[in-house]
């Protein structure tokens, strides 16, 4: 019993363990009203009758849309609808 036997982590489990080191990981807050907020948004844009469309963008631009997504737990075209909702609603 003197020896510790070492746990073994599997190669997930050791980038989530290095990229939170890191400081990778940040805080929602306080998760009922991130909900709250993002149920709401998403009750404003999915109300009426909606229409597919197709735009380019920059490839920068996207990866910051789609990491921002990411940030607040959404798909990142559900983050483009809410940022165009918004404008158009002022």
């Amino acid at each position: 019993m003197g020896k510790r036997q070492a746990l073994a982590i599997d190669p997930e489990e050791r980038d989530l363990t290095e990229s939170t080191e890191r400081g990778e990981w940040v805080s929602v807050g306080n998760i009922e009203a991130r909900r709250d907020f993002w149920r709401e948004v998403a009750r404003g844009a999915l109300d009426g009758k909606r229409q597919r469309i197709s735009i380019s963008i920059p490839e920068r631009d996207l990866a910051r849309l789609k990491a921002r997504a990411a940030e607040e737990g959404m798909p990142y075209q559900t983050l483009i609808n809410s940022i165009l909702h918004k404008y158009v609603e002022g």
